[in-house]
Formats: structure tokens, sequence, C-alpha cells
């Protein structure tokens, strides 16, 4: 009897085999000459070896399935392993779309100036995208970011910010600095958690694979193979951008995110993104894209809010 075995690749078996195994179930019943057993990540099938190539080629392809839009069901299943290869969904090379989120969720550019971002990190290594509150930049980034994961044009995902205490004091917070850091990183988080599988995630998170830290904490690395975004960089000193920009390996992608007008920098201290915004304007691979109101995707009361701030600010 012949045997073939297939690992679940960046997959949590627990998402793909369904509630109860009931998608494991399913895939069984398409296929009794073949006993099919299936253990933590890995599936073993034994049987003919035509209906194994068979079963190999229509099992991936419930794989990528589930890698592209976050989910399967009976409905996929069935469609997977009796369609031949023109029903088969296959993404198309200019589909506007970035990531399936969860539940279906359709994540992409909502605005003109989020596809020029798309497009942007397209043609260039490093981008700077910047813009106020509420125009999807960091969003953007993170679809972008776990798009080039998905399609393995990266390695890891690295997303960092500068730990500036803007009107707390992180020593009077309780816990570890994981705890007392993590929610300053929570924008982070909660972009991820609409892309990825929560035990995906988690998954990730422990191999290494998405890295969420403090940009003190990327002094002295080379960031190679690796999408790496820089939020909130408006935080960010003269020596602390240097020293981001100058982490740059081979290939990766860096993406620098902010806003100039929510510096929380002591007085007297320049922002590190407004000098590299003069200094690198003239780069070729550096992208500069400035997002602007219009680019507001929150809810409509932010850009009002916006726009009085900027009434006050402008009388001052």
């Amino acid at each position: 009897m012949n045997e073939r075995t297939i690992e679940l690749t960046d997959i949590a078996p627990k998402d793909f085999w369904g509630a109860q195994d009931s998608h494991l179930d399913t895939i069984k019943k398409y296929y009794p000459k073949l006993k099919i057993v299936a253990r933590g990540t890995t599936l073993k099938a034994f049987g003919e070896k035509e209906m194994l190539d068979e079963f190999e080629k229509r099992f991936k392809r419930l794989m990528l399935h589930f890698s592209r839009y976050n989910n399967i069901d009976l409905n996929v299943i069935e469609r997977v392993i009796h369609g031949d290869n023109s029903t088969m969904e296959q993404m198309s090379p200019n589909d506007k779309i970035l990531v399936h989120g969860l539940g279906g969720k359709l994540i992409k550019a909502l605005t003109p100036n989020q596809q020029k971002l798309v497009d942007y990190m397209g043609q260039n290594d490093m981008v700077f995208a910047v813009g106020p509150a509420g125009t999807g930049k960091t969003y953007t980034g993170v679809a972008l970011a776990v798009k080039a994961l998905k399609d393995k044009q990266v390695k890891r995902i690295i997303l960092t910010r500068p730990a500036v205490e803007a009107g707390e004091n992180l020593g009077f917070l309780p816990g570890d600095m994981k705890e007392k850091l993590d929610p300053y990183m929570q924008p982070l988080y909660d972009a991820l958690r609409d892309m990825l599988p929560p035990l995906t995630l988690e998954d990730y998170i422990l191999k290494g694979i998405i890295q969420i830290a403090p940009l003190a904490f990327m002094r002295g690395r080379t960031l190679d193979n690796a999408f790496v975004i820089l939020d909130e960089a408006q935080n960010t000193t003269h020596s602390q951008m240097k020293m981001f920009l100058t982490r740059m390996g081979k290939n990766a992608k860096f993406m620098i995110t902010g806003d100039p007008g929510q510096v929380d920098l002591p007085r007297r201290t320049i922002s590190g993104l407004k000098e590299a915004l003069l200094i690198l304007k003239d780069v070729e691979g550096i992208g500069i894209l400035y997002l602007d109101d219009k680019d507001i995707v929150r809810h409509r009361l932010v850009k009002k809010i916006i726009d009085s701030y900027k009434s006050i600010e402008n009388h001052d």
C-alpha cells in the first residue's frame, strides 16, 4: 500500500480540520477508498498511487484556499474536490483585494491615495506614508505585510513603534516590560487580528514570524527577508530614525508611517520623520506619499474633529 504525507504549513489545524473534525470527515467521505489519518499538522493517506496523486493535488488546493481566504467550509470542499481546473478560484493579478480577513472581510484600498500606497510599495523598497489619524496608513501597511508573507515574498513581518510615553509613565503600569508595552502596540495587534485566524497569529508570534516590538529593540539588527513597518514615526528622534532606516537588509520592504501633526516628543526635539522627509525626498527607490483628510476612513466625525482642531491651531 502506498503512503502520502502532507504537512499543514503555516495553517492552524484546529481551524482547518473544522469543529470536531467536521471538515476532515467530509474530505474522507469523498475518498472512501483511501485511509486518511490526521494528527496535529500532519495528514497521512494510504491507498493506490493514482488515487493518492489526485487526492494530494486537491488537498493542496484546499490548503491554498485556506491560506488565501482564512477559511474553508463544506461548499468550498465540494467545489475543490469535484471541480475541474476551470472552476477553481484563481486570484487575478489585477485583483485589488489585499487580504481576505476573518469572517470573509475583504481588505483592500478604500481611497485613491490608499491605492497609491499599495502601488508605491510595489514600486519601491521603502515608502513613507504620511497623513492624519484615520487615513488607513497603518492598516493598509499591515495588510500589505500579511499579503507579502502569504505570497512568500518575505519570511517575516516586523512591526515597531517608538515607545514615547505620551502623557503616561510606563514605569507606573503593572506587569513586566511586555505587559507594559502591549497596550501601546495594541493598534498593530488589532490590525493583525482582522487579517489572521487567532491560532495562526499566536503561532506566528511564538515562532517569531511576526514580531511586534518597541523601536529600541531594533538596534544592532539587520532585517533581512522581512516586511518592516515603523508606525508613529513622528515620535522618533534624529538618531532613532537613522538607526531604523539603516537596519534594512536584503529582500526587505520598509514602510514608515506617521502624522507630523501629532508629535509627542519633548519641546525643541526635532521629529525624525519630518527630518527624513526632507533629507530623503529625492532618493531613488524611496517613495513618499502624503494622505489627507479625504482619505479618512473612520467614523465621519473624525474628519470633522480634525478640521475643527485645524481651524483652532491655524488661529494660534
